[in-house]
């Protein structure tokens, strides 16, 4: 098994060839492909590689599936006794990655 840990966004996803995972909205059209940089760790059933604080000569690529907004969030602020009620929402934008390879993190 081949996997990887790559930072995304200010954060990290443990991911392998064929994952199909949503991360937060990275510029770029759909079937596009992408590389990340990042590798914080790699591994297989021989070895495992930490970066320190990053792999050096390791890339994950993946292929952009699309582009989309996540599921509303509903805030509700409510202070009892004073009449105070707002709701409010928020939706996320996201893109939908697929894993397609991952390469170096042989040291």
């Amino acid at each position: 098994m081949n996997y990887a840990v790559i930072k995304a966004s200010g954060k990290q996803y443990k991911v392998t060839p064929g994952l199909v995972l949503e991360i937060d909205k990275i510029e770029g059209d759909s079937g596009k492909s992408i590389a990340f940089e990042e590798v914080l760790l790699t591994g297989d059933d021989k070895a495992v590689v930490v970066g320190t604080p990053i792999v050096k000569g390791a890339t994950v690529t993946a292929k952009i599936i699309e582009q989309k907004r996540g599921d509303k969030v509903r805030v509700a602020k409510f202070k009892a006794k004073a009449r105070f009620r707002r709701v409010t929402g928020f939706r996320s934008e996201l893109t939908k990655i697929e894993i397609t390879d991952i390469k170096g993190g042989k040291e």
